[in-house]
């Protein structure tokens, strides 16, 4: 069965125990990013760099494949993203540790440049693209419909782009529990004793920071405090509810997760894999925390196949590429533009969870600062 993304415990480890038995593999980016068509693959900064888009598809199929990690199959439809690309390119995709989290991405970065194995391009956390860029990561890029982006969902350069996102959301086993929890505040309810599970740790998986974040808008916090959010998890803690078990497909379907902070696109895509499995899975946006946060693109500057990078951002922002993000219950970045251009497949539009109101989101600064306090306090928040 597949797991979630966000499986962060040991997985460092993995990565790190891989690459050191592979030693330094000699890397394929001496010819792969040789100039390729009259561009230069690894310093192209758009389609036009290489004489349009077509041309693009020349070089990205003489390299031949692509390598990923981080992208579990039922995470935002990724096993059909990846299925359609493979068939529409005859581009190989090599998806190596799909259960590793964000920060597991730019470890494997740094401590595989120069291999053929280094990941080529990277779906963050936005907490962790932004980190990444300051840290001279990646490349920038900006994909054919950049300019249809809106301001704030992407770096000016390219170096990041977000590309689909969803609220933070509270799934439930409804079979299990008499009353689904719909607040934050509910959560802390005696009758949800050891039941409060969550996608990982927050301090490596973008989507549990961003269920501490809601947790502290919920308390009275903002985005200049996260403290209010690390409180109420100790709380919970304290009152027995939190449970530490990282929730899966598998965990859900066992009854070890019976209650599980998320975003509501994978608790969504939850509900008819569970209802095969006779369950009833419930999802609802906490009324007292509505946090939405996107996922972020993002190429390996030293992408061992930077040509075949760079067209897969070019699938993902395109309509084909939005639209079955869509499929898999997440928003896509694209999705008022191509609402007001007809290009959106409405019916998957309808499907998503409704929430109220227009979504606000952090600046980077607020991110970075939430994000160092997080990583100071939530040990301590949540041990004993």
């Amino acid at each position: 069965m597949f797991t979630p993304r966000a499986r962060a415990a040991g997985v460092v480890a993995v990565l790190t125990v891989v690459t050191a038995a592979c030693g330094a593999a000699p890397s394929t980016q001496q010819t792969t990013q040789a100039s390729q068509g009259g561009a230069n693959a690894a310093t192209a900064t758009s389609a036009a760099d290489f004489g349009g888009l077509d041309k693009l598809v020349e070089a990205a199929k003489k390299e031949g494949s692509l390598h990923v990690i981080a992208l579990p199959p039922d995470w935002a439809n990724y096993g059909e993203i990846i299925e359609k690309f493979q068939a529409k390119y005859g581009i190989k995709i090599e998806s190596e540790t799909p259960d590793a989290a964000s920060a597991d991405e730019i470890n494997a970065v740094k401590t595989r440049k120069g291999q053929d194995r280094a990941p080529d391009v990277l779906d963050l956390g936005q907490s962790f693209a932004i980190s990444g860029a300051k840290e001279g990561l990646f490349a920038p890029y900006k994909v054919q419909t950049f300019d249809k982006i809106p301001e704030g969902q992407k770096d000016a350069t390219g170096l990041w782009v977000n590309d689909y996102g969803g609220y933070v959301s509270i799934g439930c086993d409804a079979k299990q529990i008499k009353a689904c929890p719909t607040s934050f505040a509910d959560l802390l309810k005696p009758e949800y004793k050891g039941q409060v599970a969550m996608n990982g740790n927050p301090i490596k998986s973008g989507s549990a920071f961003a269920g501490v974040y809601a947790a502290s808008i919920a308390s009275g916090g903002s985005f200049d405090d996260i403290q209010p959010g690390i409180e109420f998890f100790k709380k919970l803690k304290t009152a027995g509810n939190y449970n530490p078990v990282e929730t899966t497909p598998a965990t859900i379907e066992k009854g070890e997760t019976k209650i599980s902070i998320d975003w509501d696109y994978n608790n969504a895509a939850y509900a008819p894999q569970m209802a095969a499995k006779g369950l009833d899975w419930k999802v609802n946006v906490p009324t007292d925390g509505a946090y939405f946060q996107m996922y972020a693109q993002a190429v390996n500057k030293d992408a061992p196949h930077p040509a075949a990078a760079r067209l897969w951002q070019e699938y993902l922002y395109s309509a084909e590429g939005q639209n079955l993000f869509l499929k898999g219950f997440a928003r896509p970045v694209l999705l008022p533009s191509m609402t007001t251009d007809g290009t959106v497949d409405k019916a998957l539009a309808d499907k998503l969870p409704s929430v109220e109101g227009t979504p606000k989101f952090p600046t980077t600064e607020q991110v970075d600062a939430a994000k160092a306090k997080l990583a100071a306090g939530w040990d301590a928040a949540i041990s004993g």
